[in-house]
């Protein structure tokens, strides 16, 4: 497990592999972070499934209205939706899409992220200044790689707890 220096600021994704330990960046992007806790600490992502995960790309995640396992799951609706909590304005800053990093995912407006987010399985600097960078995968990346590949996936895995550190 690697060092967690901030626990309120640290998320917890128990994949089936392992934990992915993530790093947020409250002072880059305040409100996708604390949208994050908010959805984390209420459960709202526990059971989503990674809808899309796209090979050397990333792993898209996080429709609480469409996408929890648990809740009239249906796959063909997953990816559409988001909570029931307003969007977000865009939060761009200079922090580049590395491998590892989470990204809001939104539609084709900059002011439309709310739930979704994805995690960059390698460099993706064409993503730069286009879509809101709020966190950094610190621990377990070994279990974002192995998310399994389709869009969406025919047996897509899931988060099955996603928690706040600093609740752990």
């Amino acid at each position: 497990m690697p060092e967690i220096k901030d626990p309120e600021n640290t998320i917890l994704m128990e994949l089936k592999d392992g934990t992915v330990t993530i790093e947020l960046m409250p002072d880059i992007a305040p409100q996708h972070c604390a949208r994050m806790k908010e959805l984390a600490r209420a459960g709202a992502y526990d059971n989503v499934v990674f809808h899309r995960v796209i090979e050397g790309f990333m792993a898209q995640t996080g429709d609480v209205a469409n996408g929890n396992t648990e809740k009239d799951f249906d796959l063909r609706r997953a990816g559409t939706g988001g909570s029931d909590l307003p969007d977000l304005p865009a939060e761009f800053s200079r922090i580049p899409h590395d491998r590892g990093t989470l990204g809001a995912a939104r539609s084709s407006n900059p002011n439309s992220a709310n739930s979704q987010f994805f995690i960059n399985f390698g460099d993706n600097h064409f993503l730069n200044g286009q879509y809101t960078v709020y966190g950094r995968v610190i621990g377990g990346m070994e279990h974002v790689d192995a998310i399994t590949r389709g869009e969406p996936p025919a047996s897509p895995d899931r988060m099955l707890s996603v928690k706040v550190a600093a609740d752990d």
